[in-house]
């Protein structure tokens, strides 16, 4: 296990890269993932080394640090990397700098703690800072991709849960902004962290109470890992999880008791991508440490006495099924090349004359350089990008958990049946409203609320505009007596004051 004051994995060179990876943490086994980056960054490092394109007579040296899963080991792994002789912020430093880019960690809330540690020293860490980069996509549009896909299935009612920390927090507002854009409401937005147990059960109660049968889940592994349980013990089931690319292909989130609330799943996924020559390495390595009769060298007797304990396990020797799930794996790679590209600049390296090895270069003037080559980086290598078109799917893929049978339904309220309109019910969203009658004139369809024209009245369904009729009375009406009756009664009132108006203008005279 590694230790925040000494690296896990070390080696020495001419120029060295620093790298920062939670192999270990609280749970029983490590984590492959973040071993595979580590064994990612040394065989880009030694493939670097054995060419003589890039840096032909310069070595690259690296110090990988075990955070554990642990911030504060984060910070003290971060300052064993600055750590070094007559090497301060100031302009009087002469000497060679121990390190000259970081990698940094999976996870952006560690990574940004980490640059604001090294940006006052221009130490480059490849992973929105002056000093710090990204191979990976922005988060940016994965947050508008979960709000696009929601429209897309006719979700207008949902829940959002993310996690406590900058990767979440910016996450979700970008995607509660969109959503807003998009017509799509919001019932509740909640978040938590891994070691907030109480929040945690909070968040789990809120989902409980609600009427949205969809949650965008903004989280870690960590935090969804601890959602899907508490829901499972809870048996909250019928739920439809929109995930990021931080949980969404995780493999240990599949048990027996998670799948029924995480089955149908969909999400976005960082697309996998294949490094020439990593899988053989990584196997070699592998047999060599875990079966040494392997590499075994001499007569076949003795060969058989040493392998004869391995036996079924030589029979996989060949097997690398398992190797090529590098989905971020190949980021490493690429920040590795971007760190050495911007070397090669600097140090001047001609491919037959090789570097100027007299050269000191700093971390600012690697950041400075890394700012160019990663742009540059960006448009040329192929594992990137195969035309500008695809650049935003070439990073996410869309991953499904195959369950539902039919798609299912979230929304506050069902559309009115024709002859009835929305009434708001007030102080709730839009997407929430009761139905009632349209009113006299007035019809509904698929289209929304009409007036009918002055000729026409709506039926008695409300759902069409029909011709007036035109109704004639009989004289035999009790209706039509009386309006004759006063029609005739004001016919003659007005006869009677005609003749004495008359009259009296004749008397006058």
């Amino acid at each position: 296990m590694g230790d925040p004051k000494y690296p896990l994995l070390s080696k020495d060179g001419d120029v060295n890269i620093g790298a920062l990876f939670s192999v270990h943490s609280i749970e029983i086994l490590p984590s492959f993932k973040d071993f595979r980056m580590a064994q990612t960054m040394i065989f880009a490092i030694e493939e670097i080394n054995r060419s003589q394109r890039l840096l032909p007579n310069v070595s690259v040296g690296y110090r990988i640090y075990d955070t554990c899963g642990s911030r504060l080991s984060s910070m003290s792994a971060t300052m064993a990397l600055m750590n070094g002789p007559e090497f301060t912020a100031g302009d009087r430093c002469n000497g060679q700098s121990p390190i000259h880019a970081i990698i940094g960690e999976t996870e952006s809330s560690a990574t940004v703690i980490l640059s604001r540690t090294t940006g006052p020293f221009k130490i480059p860490v490849v992973r929105n800072y002056p000093s710090f980069f990204r191979t990976i996509a922005s988060d940016y549009h994965q947050s508008r991709a979960l709000a696009y896909i929601v429209k897309h299935f006719g979700w207008s009612w949902v829940g959002a849960v993310n996690s406590d920390n900058d990767y979440g927090n910016n996450g979700m507002t970008i995607f509660l902004n969109t959503a807003q854009e998009e017509g799509i409401c919001v019932e509740y937005s909640v978040k938590f962290y891994r070691t907030e147990p109480d929040k945690l059960q909070k968040v789990v109660e809120t989902i409980k109470k609600s009427t949205a049968k969809v949650i965008v889940a903004f989280l870690t592994s960590s935090e969804m890992y601890n959602l899907l349980e508490q829901l499972s013990i809870q048996n909250i089931t019928g739920l439809q999880m929109i995930g990021v690319e931080g949980w969404i292909t995780a493999k240990n989130l599949i048990t027996p008791n998670s799948f029924h609330v995480l089955g149908g799943s969909l999400g976005f996924a960082v697309r996998k991508n294949d490094i020439e020559g990593f899988a053989d390495y990584v196997i070699k390595a592998f047999w060599k440490t875990v079966v040494p009769c392997s590499q075994t060298e001499g007569n076949s007797s003795q060969y058989a006495v040493n392998c004869n304990t391995y036996q079924d396990l030589l029979l996989l020797k060949n097997y690398n099924e398992d190797v090529p799930e590098q989905r971020y794996s190949s980021n490493v790679y690429k920040a590795v090349y971007a760190v050495v590209h911007s070397l090669h600049s600097l140090l001047k390296c001609k491919e037959q004359a090789g570097c100027e090895k007299g050269l000191t270069i700093q971390p600012q003037q690697v950041n400075k350089q890394t700012n160019k080559q990663i742009i540059e980086f960006l448009y040329v290598n192929p594992m990137y990008l195969h035309s500008q078109n695809d650049f935003f799917f070439f990073f996410f893929n869309i991953y499904l958990y195959l369950f539902f049978v039919q798609k299912p339904r979230s929304v506050c309220s069902e559309s009115c049946p024709p002859g009835t309109r929305k009434a708001a019910q007030k102080g709730r969203p839009v997407c929430c409203y009761d139905c009632i009658p349209c009113a006299e004139g007035e019809i509904s369809n698929e289209t929304g609320n009409l007036q009918c024209p002055g000729e026409y009245w709506s039926n008695a369904e409300k759902n069409k505009c029909v011709l007036k009729a035109v109704e004639f009375l009989s004289f035999t009406e009790i209706m039509g007596i009386v309006l004759v009756f006063f029609s005739l009664f004001g016919a003659g009132l007005t006869v009677l004051i005609a003749i004495l108006t008359r009259g009296q203008i004749k008397v006058m005279f």
